[in-house]
């Protein structure tokens, strides 16, 4: 099994005609990713490589039947685009887009209460289920079939992960990157619930960053609700207090979003610290070699 996405997923591209959306809907088509339609205003009735594209998404979804939808579009469109999404009444919306300004993002927000729609970034690479679909950036290749959730709120560190599980030959079961903004749609939370809940994730890897109270929500959901073997990674050790690092929501202020802090509530919950990023995949894979051989 997996989450959010799988070979059957329909998927539309918002942006279809843009640099980096023809680019990226070419990558997804080939590595096996259902794109049935594409959205660009001004250019309803052409078509993409042989993908029908629509002035707008209700269109795309009525006649193609889309059930998620990928978002490449500059940030000042992006509020636009991500809420007609969400109107559209498709399962996930992943949105690429960076830069997208705070106050917007607020707006969405707002607009995602009590909506059913899944909304994965922005700011983010992406969903991938391995050798099924993927609806993103992240290079394909490195994925494998596999049992491990992955979550993270760094591109470059997902990829870091991924390569070093798929190479010791354990695999993921879905990988999520849920964006490094300030304000995103999906959290920790919402994912490691569905992870808890997937009879084929047999171990989950979160890979936060310093900044932010994501991380410690997650480890009070964990303490309580989760009983698989988790592992963190947490980026931005010596970070000093003030200073923004990459990401917008990699800020620490007031002794808030710390990495101490981030830590120590996870370890307390029974999460799986780890401390070096080049050490993720072993610390995984004694584990999860560990239960296997003792049929748990």
């Amino acid at each position: 099994m997996s989450i959010l996405i799988n070979k059957d997923t329909r998927v539309l591209v918002q942006g279809i005609t843009g640099k980096e959306g023809s680019f990226h809907t070419l990558q997804m088509v080939e590595y096996g990713t259902k794109i049935v339609a594409g959205v660009s205003p001004g250019k309803g009735g052409q078509f993409f490589s042989g993908i029908p594209v629509f002035d707008t998404v209700k269109e795309a979804v009525s006649k193609e039947g889309a059930d998620a939808s990928i978002i490449f579009v500059p940030p000042h469109s992006a509020k636009d685009a991500i809420i007609e999404a969400l109107e559209s009444g498709v399962d996930a919306v992943v949105c690429i887009t960076d830069g997208i300004p705070v106050h917007d993002m607020v707006e969405v927000k707002r607009y995602l209460r009590g909506n059913r729609t899944r909304l994965i970034g922005p700011n983010c690479p992406g969903i991938i289920t391995p050798e099924e679909s993927k609806i993103g950036i992240m290079p394909g290749h490195i994925h494998k079939k596999g049992k491990i959730g992955v979550i993270s709120r760094s591109g470059s560190l997902t990829y870091e992960a991924v390569n070093q599980l798929t190479e010791l030959g354990i695999g993921q079961s879905t990988c999520i990157g849920i964006g490094g903004d300030m304000i995103v749609g999906t959290s920790f939370v919402d994912l490691i619930k569905l992870f808890n809940d997937d009879q084929d994730t047999e171990a989950v890897i979160i890979i936060g960053e310093i900044g932010g109270e994501e991380e410690e929500a997650a480890a009070e959901y964990i303490r309580e609700n989760f009983e698989k073997p988790i592992f963190a990674y947490i980026a931005g050790r010596i970070a000093p207090e003030g200073r923004r690092m990459g990401h917008a929501s990699t800020i620490i202020e007031r002794g808030r979003g710390t990495y101490e802090r981030k830590v120590e509530s996870l370890r307390s919950s029974g999460v799986r610290i780890i401390m070096n990023p080049a050490e993720i995949g072993r610390h995984v894979f004694n584990v999860f070699n560990e239960r296997r051989n003792h049929g748990s």
